[in-house]
């Protein structure tokens, strides 16, 4: 199992590929950029759990790369390590201002480097602003989205539940499990990159439910588009026979053969106009209720 997924932003090779090999060789999926705009898209579609960004970059700078992933709500919680050959109080302040978590200068001793990317992706667990296995937004951060509806007209919600998953983790084990729920996550981000607003959000509830905070109107085309991805997709999980035949044949305690369909979204959505709400607890009791009546 990965210890996390790790983003290099290092337009020098030698340093880049030595990073991506060390951090392999600790168990880490680790991705990497050369430019800073290649570090936004690969952020948005990898959603990784810690980004290690170099403040000098052939295109924009590493400030401005974190300056951009902190003002979109989907990239916001990220924790970001800046790594630099400058070793100034401004530079250092300039990077703690702009919301980095963390900094280390060049030259850097590389198991130090591994203690902080560690430590970084603990400390976000433990304050329940991540999920270890997407990568989305969770727990509290997820909440305080909420809570913002409450003062906000227009808004639409998407609550989202991945069903058969657990017939699944029963035939083929957790480890495939994880993965399609980080394939779950990534399908999320990348429908709402292409049909909903730069001020979306997503988040990772647990287990298998997730969430988008969208626009009213944007909540059915997101609601197809996401169901229509998942459902072409989700069959490369699948061994080529489960394919095939459509459904997934396991066994009870009796021995009995059992068909389970292959996993499918139940999506409920609820906007605004739909309340009026006075609390968050109102809303995901109305949008759990929605997704509820979706799985029948």
């Amino acid at each position: 199992m990965s210890a996390g997924r790790i983003l290099v932003v290092e337009d020098d090779a030698d340093i880049s590929n030595m990073l991506q090999l060390y951090f392999k060789s600790q168990g880490y999926d680790v991705y990497v950029a050369l430019r800073g705009a290649a570090a936004l898209d690969l952020t948005r579609h990898k959603m990784p759990n810690v980004i290690v960004l170099d403040i000098m970059l052939p295109d924009i700078d590493g400030y401005e790369v974190c300056r951009r992933l902190r003002t979109n709500l989907r990239t916001s919680h990220i924790p970001i390590i800046f790594l630099t050959q400058k070793d100034e109080r401004t530079d250092r302040i300039r990077g703690l201002e702009l919301g980095a978590d963390d900094y280390i200068t060049k030259p850097f001793d590389v198991e130090e480097l591994r203690l902080r990317v560690r430590n970084t992706i603990k400390s976000a667990e433990v304050a329940s602003l991540t999920n270890p296995t997407t990568g989305l937004a969770s727990g509290r951060l997820i909440e305080q989205q909420l809570r913002e509806l409450l003062r906000v007209d227009g808004w639409g919600v998407l609550y989202i539940g991945i069903k058969g998953l657990q017939a699944f983790n029963e035939a083929y084990g957790f480890v495939a499990g994880q993965e399609v729920l980080r394939f779950t996550g990534m399908l999320l981000n990348a429908a709402v990159d292409e049909i909903g607003t730069a001020s979306d959000f997503t988040g990772h509830i647990g287990g298998d439910e997730f969430i988008v905070i969208t626009r009213g109107a944007k909540v059915e085309s997101l609601r197809d588009a996401i169901r229509d991805r998942f459902d072409n997709d989700v069959g490369t999980h699948y061994d080529f026979m489960t394919r095939m035949q459509g459904y997934l044949l396991t066994k009870d305690e009796a021995g009995n053969e059992v068909r389970t369909s292959l996993m499918r979204l139940a999506i409920g959505f609820l906007k605004a106009e739909d309340g009026p709400f006075t609390d968050i607890r109102e809303i995901t009791e109305a949008a759990a209720e929605a997704r509820r009546r979706d799985s029948v």
